[in-house]
């Protein structure tokens, strides 16, 4: 079949005369094959699920609706339901769509842009009133040209787009944020830790380019310009935010020479759990050796006694679900900030005097 274009009109989204004529079957035909309620030739079949997919063609859902078939789903795109921070948000979520009357659809991408893009597809043609797309990301003009497709095109059949725990792509962009406060949070646990008497502190996690550990690197630089003290390159560890990667910056700094700090301040609890273990292999005590901090205050922070920055995950997932049901509603915020809090357990202490010479200087 020669591909014809698609349909004229601006932002139009594609019709079901659309995908008739562009198949060159009856508007009936396709009804009953999209519905699968028709016997119908695989030929005819094909020619019709090719012009949906060539149109991208999605059911009109008011349409639906006056026939009895009520959009009543939220739906929620990870990284990974592995993750306890994806899983505590989804929980939110899917309370707060429970509360709503809604059922709530649950999409995973293992980090995958494509795959993000197929379930933005799926979760349309199956009408979710709301997508909430959650997690860290890189942020770019590819990223940003992608979100705003997506926003667009979902508003187009009365999807909400919300982005959770991801960056604002503008006023004119017909997309929900709600994000909880990273930078400060982080300003607050360096702030803990210099209050404390540390001087040399250091940071794991660093990733150049994506949305969270950039804002958590954020805070911790401000803390240090607040109280006069350099920033030192050095002091900031490349990673992601698994505990096998914390375990490897922790064990790769301490072999690579006498250690140069007092405390660590880890981008998650997962890279301070890792980090502990790799200094308590080494014979290091936490805190009288070495201060130890983490973020989220998500398994294993508690079990651990980690002194972290507690992030409300559950309401992040409830207040996307709640805006994104509301947002026609006069006055509606279009970009919600949740604060974060610091939790003191049993992690950090003063330095130590029992440390190499350039960090006991530092702290002096």
């Amino acid at each position: 079949m020669v591909r014809r274009p698609a349909p004229k009109g601006g932002d139009r989204p594609a019709t079901i005369r659309d995908v008739a004529q562009h198949a060159g079957v009856s508007v009936a035909t396709v009804s009953r094959i999209l519905s699968g309620s028709y016997p119908s030739a695989p030929a005819t079949r094909s020619k019709v699920l090719r012009a949906v997919r060539e149109l991208d063609y999605v059911a009109n859902p008011h349409a639906r609706g006056l026939a009895g078939v009520q959009p009543k789903n939220v739906a929620i795109v990870v990284n990974s339901v592995a993750s306890p921070h994806y899983a505590h948000v989804a929980q939110g979520v899917q309370e707060q769509a429970a509360k709503a009357g809604r059922v709530c659809l649950v999409g995973t991408t293992g980090g995958d842009a494509e795959q993000e893009l197929a379930l933005v597809r799926l979760m349309r043609e199956r009408h979710a009133e709301a997508l909430i797309l959650v997690g860290n990301v890189v942020v770019d003009d590819a990223y940003r040209e992608r979100m705003t497709s997506y926003a667009r095109s979902l508003a187009l059949v009365g999807c909400h787009l919300v982005l959770c725990g991801r960056p604002s792509l503008g006023p004119d962009v017909p997309a929900i944020v709600v994000e909880y406060d990273n930078t400060s949070g982080a300003f607050g646990m360096a702030n803990h830790l210099i209050d404390a008497g540390h001087r040399r502190v250091l940071f794991l996690g660093r990733r150049a380019g994506y949305s969270t550990p950039e804002s958590r690197i954020e805070g911790y630089r401000a803390a240090l310009k607040a109280h006069g003290l350099p920033l030192e390159p050095e002091l900031e560890v490349d990673g992601t935010m698994e505990r096998e990667e914390g375990h490897r910056m922790m064990s790769e700094r301490l072999a690579a020479g006498p250690r140069d700090f007092t405390a660590v301040m880890a981008a998650n609890d997962e890279i301070a759990a890792g980090a502990r273990q790799a200094l308590l292999e080494r014979g290091l005590r936490i805190p009288e050796d070495v201060s130890l901090t983490g973020f989220d205050d998500l398994p294993p922070a508690a079990d651990i006694g980690l002194t972290t920055v507690h992030v409300q995950h559950k309401e992040l997932g409830r207040t996307a679900v709640r805006l994104a049901l509301e947002s026609d509603a006069p006055g509606t915020p279009q970009h919600f900030l949740l604060g974060t809090r610091l939790v003191v357990r049993d992690t950090v202490a003063a330095p130590s005097r029992n440390v190499p010479r350039r960090a006991r200087a530092a702290a002096d």
